[in-house]
């Protein structure tokens, strides 16, 4: 008995079916990502009961049974959702405090300079990155200084007893002059004894010495700005001054103590884990309250500093401290085989950390970076506990007036505050993962 076999070969591809409808699309997501599983469906479901619970009553106070116009509290007194009207009338010492109102226009003027800077700084395309970079770290402190306060102002004047304070403005860049040359003359002293070229260490300290000579002669000109003292600033603009000042001045003191910690010279190495260990066991309450209450007694007769000026100091140093920890575990990160292959290309130790190890390092330590700018950024509400009004101390200022007193305007008040501090770290947070991203970290 014989079997026979019919055989076929097709010789054309079969044309491609659809994927089953519940794996693509939103309902393929869906499945894969929350529904899974009957633990992950049973999760899910319970997660967006809890949103809705706990977001539904957010929205109805903050958008449909909000007050949005109205001249006094009478509006928001029987109200049960927002008082938006407060805020819009309240605004501008949010933004302000006390800054005189027809000189509000230079604080506009520091915010353009300010974006005008940054924005061009932070778009990776943008070209000439190193002029843009003089701008905003040389020229707009300087600009923003004069602009915020008026210049004319004798700022060494605070700073030297009055005794000692020179009469007249020729005598003094005398004796500026007489200690930018003793300072020139021990750098060349010790560059002769380490047997390094003079040159190469007193140009930058020359340089720097210039620029501080000629900050001061800038700031106690007179371009015909009112004065306007610290006292009045308030609300986002001392928020910003605080933070950005902080963040700005403690980056490069972080990196200073965080290669010092790490060198191999005891005296330095000392140092750097004293300053860093004790400013880091110090809350940042203590230090504000020291810098404004205690250090004036400490100080000699004559000799003042203006309140904003040490707060900004004490939580640079508090700062720095923090920095440094964060970049010692990036610079900690690097194989031992960085440095060896840079010593073997004959580079110095500057020109290792600058070309090869930080930027590594830092590379590395950009979640911690922006972690630490973040919380500096919302610890800047801590200086009304010295008297200086922050965005926060303004709102909780304005919500005691009693034209707008009512059961929901601190409640208000708050929530707007929420927003604001949000909307800044959620784009600090953004841009850092965006970094991250261009950097490539993860591939690496």
């Amino acid at each position: 008995m014989s079997v026979t076999t019919d055989t076929f070969v097709r010789d054309d591809l079969l044309p491609a079916k659809a994927p089953p409808r519940n794996t693509v699309g939103v309902v393929g997501w869906l499945r894969q990502n929350l529904f899974s599983t009957p633990l992950n469906g049973v999760m899910t479901i319970i997660i967006l009961a809890f949103i809705v619970w706990t977001v539904t009553p957010f929205i109805r106070f903050t958008l449909i049974d909000a007050v949005w116009t109205g001249p006094d509290r009478s509006v928001c007194a029987t109200a049960t959702g927002a008082c938006w009207a407060y805020v819009k009338a309240y605004l501008p010492q949010f933004i302000y405090g006390r800054y005189p109102i027809g000189e509000r226009w230079r604080v506009d003027l520091v915010f353009v300079l300010l974006l005008i800077g940054l924005i061009p700084m932070l778009i990776p395309r943008v070209p000439y990155k190193a002029l843009n970079a003089i701008f905003l770290i040389g020229v707009f402190p300087v600009v923003a200084y004069i602009l915020l306060t008026g210049g004319h102002h004798q700022f060494v004047g605070s700073l030297i007893p009055s005794s000692l304070m020179a009469p007249s403005p020729l005598r003094f860049a005398v004796q500026y002059a007489v200690f930018s040359a003793v300072i020139l003359g021990l750098l060349a002293l010790y560059a002769r004894l380490a047997g390094r070229p003079i040159s190469r260490t007193t140009t930058p300290a020359a340089m720097i010495l210039g620029y501080i000579a000629v900050i001061l002669v800038l700031v106690s000109l007179d371009f015909g700005l009112v004065p306007v003292e610290t006292a009045n600033w308030g609300g986002l603009l001392v928020t910003l001054v605080v933070a950005i000042t902080g963040m700005v001045a403690a980056f490069p003191l972080g990196i200073l103590l965080a290669l010092g910690r790490r060198s191999n010279m005891p005296v330095v190495s000392l140092a750097s884990t004293i300053f860093i260990e004790v400013w880091r066991g110090v809350p940042l309450i203590t230090v504000l309250f020291m810098a404004s209450v205690m250090l004036p007694l400490f100080l000699p007769e004559g000799v003042t500093f203006d309140k904003l000026l040490r707060a900004l100091i004490g939580v640079t140093l508090f700062q720095a401290a923090y920095m440094a920890e964060t970049i010692r575990g990036g610079l900690q990160a690097i194989p031992r085989g960085q440095y060896e292959g840079a010593m073997a290309l004959g580079l110095g130790y500057w020109q290792m950390m600058r070309k090869i190890i930080l930027p590594q390092a830092l590379r590395i330590v950009i979640p911690g970076i922006v972690g630490s700018f973040i919380s500096l950024f919302k610890d800047t509400t801590l200086v009304i506990i010295i008297g200086l009004y922050d965005f926060l101390g303004q709102i909780q200022a304005s919500a005691n007036d009693a034209k707008w007193a009512s059961p929901v305007t601190g409640l208000t008040g708050y929530i707007f505050a929420a927003m604001v501090f949000w909307a800044f770290c959620f784009a600090m947070s953004r841009y850092a993962a965006f970094t991250e991203r261009r950097l490539d970290r993860g591939r690496r």
